[in-house]
């Protein structure tokens, strides 16, 4: 599973042909979740201190994040996205 970005110590990955709806992995510090590309929706547990910085990277990257998966279904090619700042 590809990395494609990380900051704070929370990795984001994602799959290669992962099943729909699109979305991506995150971990940290021993805690995991997946959290849907579209609507946000999280599975699993992360501290709130660190979804919250999850959901503002994920605003600003949604477009690339949608290129990713798309691009990952189609080909297996990915791009490394931005960390947060």
């Amino acid at each position: 599973m590809p990395e494609i970005c990380r900051f704070y110590g929370i990795i984001i990955k994602m799959y290669f042909n992962d099943h729909n709806p699109p979305h991506f992995h995150t971990e940290y510090l021993g805690y995991k979740a997946t959290v849907s590309i579209e609507a946000g929706i999280v599975e699993g547990k992360m501290p709130k201190r660190v979804l919250n910085l999850i959901f503002e990277w994920l605003e600003i990257h949604r477009e690339e994040l949608m290129k990713n998966w798309l691009s990952m279904e189609d080909s297996g090619e990915y791009s490394k996205i931005e960390p947060l700042k």
